[in-house]
């Protein structure tokens, strides 16, 4: 989640009246049973702006914390869908960081999906938040939970350092494709350095240019000598850089097939997408998973889900 976006399914509802969807919520809430359908007609129709001025309200007028009401009531992976849309864009991030470090191993496939994916601003706004919601520097929490050197490319995300100027040294794009292609395929054994510093460190207009300029030289895409020479969670995460600097919305389109296919659903995968791209570039991620996979993202999530949790899914996803 962010500000809103012009790309994004979830936009500003007009005639807003906090007031009015603090009521229905509390109405949603009272008796036997809680109305999910009226949860998702606010909720999911609502900007996080908006939600923040729902959460005051409902304060103000019943005394008692919002997203406490529903944890309460929900449950499942409507309950989370819910809670995450409550969450301004950094605290959402820095939670769900957070529990991809919980208990024993981390989810690699979490962290990656949230720093590889962040501009600098971004990831400072996440590193404030998960300190001021957990009391621990993120750095540390990180390094405390991975090894080697993915831990190094985390901490190099983490420093939100990377050149994000459109300046391109025509010179320098060749030597670094040089680089690349000497650390990796030209050699036995593969120097991940030199991959960190430039994959890690050069603008997206600069590193568009080096991956042409490296397959000239090797023949290959970059993403098929990462793949060639690196495996596990350094693999996955040097791809998501390069995959993320080429098409953002073609990144999060192959996390949303590869979560809904294979044996079961990943639903956290699902969910953090889903909530976290919905007011930013939904509307392209859409567009590029029906174009990379010739069906509808809707069309999946209706077969691959079920009841409150796929309605609220397909609400945020702006419907067919």
């Amino acid at each position: 989640m962010a500000a809103i976006g012009d790309r994004g399914t979830v936009t500003e509802a007009s005639g807003f009246d906090a007031e009015a969807d603090c009521q229905k919520l509390r109405e949603a809430m009272k008796g036997a049973g809680t109305n999910e359908a009226t949860i998702t007609e606010v909720l999911a129709h609502r900007t996080i702006a908006q939600r923040q001025r729902i959460k005051e309200a409902y304060k103000q007028t019943v005394g008692k914390d919002l997203a406490d009401d529903l944890s309460s009531e929900l449950s499942g992976n409507f309950r989370d869908v819910v809670l995450g849309l409550l969450m301004l864009a950094p605290v959402y991030d820095a939670n769900e960081l957070r529990n991809a470090m919980k208990g024993p191993g981390a989810d690699e496939a979490c962290l990656i999906d949230i720093l590889a994916s962040k501009s600098n601003t971004e990831v400072k706004t996440i590193i404030l938040a998960y300190k001021k919601e957990y009391g621990e520097d993120l750095e540390e929490a990180v390094t405390g939970e991975t090894p080697g050197m993915f831990q190094r490319v985390l901490v190099s995300l983490l420093s939100a350092a990377r050149d994000e100027s459109d300046r391109v040294d025509e010179a320098q794009v060749v030597q670094d494709a040089k680089e690349i292609y000497e650390a990796g395929e030209a050699e036995w054994a593969t120097d991940e350095d030199k991959f960190l510093s430039v994959l890690c460190g050069r603008n997206q207009h600069h590193l568009l240019k080096v991956f042409v300029a490296y397959q000239k030289i090797s023949g290959r895409d970059i993403e098929e000598s990462i793949e060639r020479e690196m495996s596990g969670p350094l693999a996955s995460v040097f791809l998501a850089i390069v995959k993320c600097l080429r098409n953002k919305s073609a990144f999060f389109a192959a996390r949303l097939y590869k979560s809904m296919t294979g044996p079961g659903v990943t639903d956290s995968v699902l969910i953090r997408t889903v909530v976290s791209r919905a007011e930013i570039d939904m509307l392209d991620i859409k567009a590029q998973f029906q174009r990379m996979y010739g069906k509808s993202l809707s069309s999946f999530i209706k077969a691959d889900t079920s009841g409150d949790y796929r309605q609220i899914l397909l609400e945020l996803c702006g419907g067919e």
